[in-house]
Parts: structure tokens; sequence; C-alpha cells
């Protein structure tokens, strides 16, 4: 029974000194999560795409579980909603990002405000787009467990502990981002920036600066029957890469779009080592000929692929919800295109 409790003790502490790396320490370097459906999370992936899409109104939702077979393992949901204002060339939208990790539940919320600006020119599209809002970061020390908490039967059910508290474990700050995406005939790229202002997240009253997030997308649209207008199937293969601090990935792979149903197969690694290779399933459903309404839902799997390896993580689910709808009495109908030239290029069509 010594060696069990002995080994429960470290435990508790080995999970302390992880917690306390990464939630003290100034040389922890943070990383935001990433979404492997990123293409239904475009406010996520990048503030230009916001208000970039057919109907009136969107509402889209995703949830990510990483690692579901590990203690204290990373999930991650984001929810946004973003309105379409012709007159005004672009949309407005908020979106809301929340994040828990760990044993301790270190959660991180995001609320952002995001306006969006479009120009078209020779059948191309040049968007523009800015996010700014406040970020809650804190540290649920009710869920830790401390070695005066453990004696020879376990864990002490509602045992107190003499440990001291931080005074500082719920801390906000203002956050900012931008970014740009760029459309002509089959080709789409974008970059963006989150964390502009790089803020201090610390717990402790030092100074630790949440590093800028870089981003960007490629895609490529490749149609099966480039002559037939009346056919949507196309094969479109994109690229993703995220820098933010020391730390790199990249997404690589290709989705096969077909009427109502979109089927991915993707790659991502840092380029030193593979991390996953994730598969993705689409549906577009309640979608009219002549409406621009449609409702979306999306799952994908990431299996693990680094030396961590599948049996031990699980892998990675991810379920996503798009709606996107026209809105009564908006002085024009879906069968016109008060929104823009009909020839114009849109990114809406690479996902």
């Amino acid at each position: 029974m010594k060696i069990n409790l002995d080994n429960n003790i470290l435990k508790q502490r080995g999970i302390w000194l992880v917690l306390m790396i990464l939630a003290f320490s100034k040389m922890a370097v943070a990383q935001d999560l990433i979404y492997s459906q990123f293409f239904n999370a475009p406010n996520y992936l990048n503030p230009a795409l916001n208000g970039q899409f057919e109907g009136d109104l969107r509402v889209s939702a995703i949830y990510r579980s990483q690692w579901t077979k590990i203690q204290g393992a990373l999930s991650n949901y984001s929810f946004a909603v973003d309105y379409q204002v012709p007159n005004f060339g672009g949309g407005f939208g908020l979106i809301m990002n929340k994040s828990t990790e760990g044993t301790a539940y270190i959660s991180k919320t995001n609320f952002a405000g995001v306006y969006s600006y479009s120009v078209e020119f020779n059948e191309n599209t040049l968007s523009f787009g800015i996010q700014a809002g406040l970020t809650n970061r804190k540290i649920d020390y009710d869920k830790l467990v401390f070695p005066d908490q453990i004696n020879s039967g376990g864990i002490i059910a509602g045992g107190a502990t003499s440990a001291s508290y931080p005074i500082y474990n719920n801390k906000y700050f203002f956050d900012s981002g931008a970014g740009v995406n760029f459309v002509t005939g089959n080709f789409m790229a974008g970059f963006s920036a989150q964390h502009l202002n790089k803020p201090d997240e610390s717990f402790t009253g030092s100074t630790s600066r949440l590093p800028i997030r870089y981003g960007g997308h490629v895609s490529y649209m490749i149609k099966t029957r480039p002559y037939d207008r009346d056919d949507n199937a196309a094969f479109i293969p994109s690229v993703v890469i995220y820098n933010q601090a020391r730390l790199s990935s990249f997404s690589a792979g290709v989705q096969y779009k077909n009427r109502n149903v979109n089927l991915g197969l993707w790659y991502r690694g840092d380029g030193k080592q593979q991390d996953a290779l994730v598969l993705s399933l689409i549906f577009d459903i309640f979608k009219r000929p002549d409406s621009y309404s449609r409702m979306r839902f999306g799952i994908s799997h990431d299996a693990t692929t680094s030396k961590i390896n599948y049996t031990n993580t699980a892998g990675t689910t991810e379920g996503a919800f798009v709606y996107e709808m026209d809105l009564p009495n908006r002085g024009y109908s879906s069968g016109g295109n008060n929104r823009g030239s009909s020839y114009a290029n849109k990114c809406y069509k690479f996902y």
C-alpha cells in the first residue's frame, strides 16, 4: 500500500507541476487550438471570411474533443453568428471561443466582434476583416488534489488542504486580430493574425505575453466537368499553416465536393513529425435551388500518428453545425444578386 500511496502522491505532484509550468511559467509557450474542419469554422480561420456566404444570416458551431482517452484531455468549441450587409460591402459578426484543458480545468473564453469588407473587381474578390474582444482565463483549483488530501486508503473524500492558492487565478484581457482573403478564378488564398496586441495572460502579476498566431490558407478548385456550369462536383485540395511563437503546424489534404456531400482526407504535422490523419464527412440538407438557405452537419475524426499513437489517445473527434438562411423583406430576393456581381468569385465556393 505504501508503494501505491507513493505513486499516487507522485502522480498528483506531477499533475501540479505540469499545471504550474503551463499556467505560471514565463517561459511556457502557448498555442491556440486548431480545428480539423477549418472550412466549417471560417470565422475562426480568418476574420476576412466573416459575412462571406450566400444567405443573409449564418449561425455556426463546432466542437472538438481531443485525445479522449487521456485524463484531463483538451476540449474546445466555437460559436459564431454573422450577418451580411450589402450596403456596407461586408458583414458584422460575433464569435465566442472556449477551451478547457488539464485536470485542473484551465479554461479560456473569448468573446469578440468581427467586421469584414469586400471589394470585387474583374471577377475577383478581396476581403478584409478585423476582430476585437475580451478574453477570460482561469483555473479551477477545486479540481486539484494535493498530497495532504491523500491517506493510505487513497484520496480523502471532501478532505481539506493546507496548500495556499495563488491570489490570481482569474484573468481578463483585451484581444484583437485581423485577416485578408483573395479569390481569383479557381484559386483562394488568405492570411490572418490573432493576438495582435500580445495580451498579458499571466496569473502571477509578472508579464507573460500571448504570442501572435499567424495563419495562412490556400485552396484550389478542380472541377470534374469544367465546361458544365450545372455540375458542382469538384476536388478541392487545400493547405492550412499555423505559426505561434516557436510552434508551427500544417494541414494538407483534399475534399471531394458533389452537390450536398463533401468527403475529405487530410494529413497534419509540424514539418518534423506526423500528428494525425483526418477523415471528414459533411452533409448539406434542406438546400433548395430557389433559396440560399441551407443546413450543414459535419463530422471528422483524427487518427493520431505521432509517438503517443492512436491506442493511447483514441484520437480526436469534431462535430460541426452551420445554418445559413435568407431573411424576408430585405429588399432583394435570392434569385437576384444585389449582394454583388454574380460573376465574382466567392470564398464559400471552396467549402
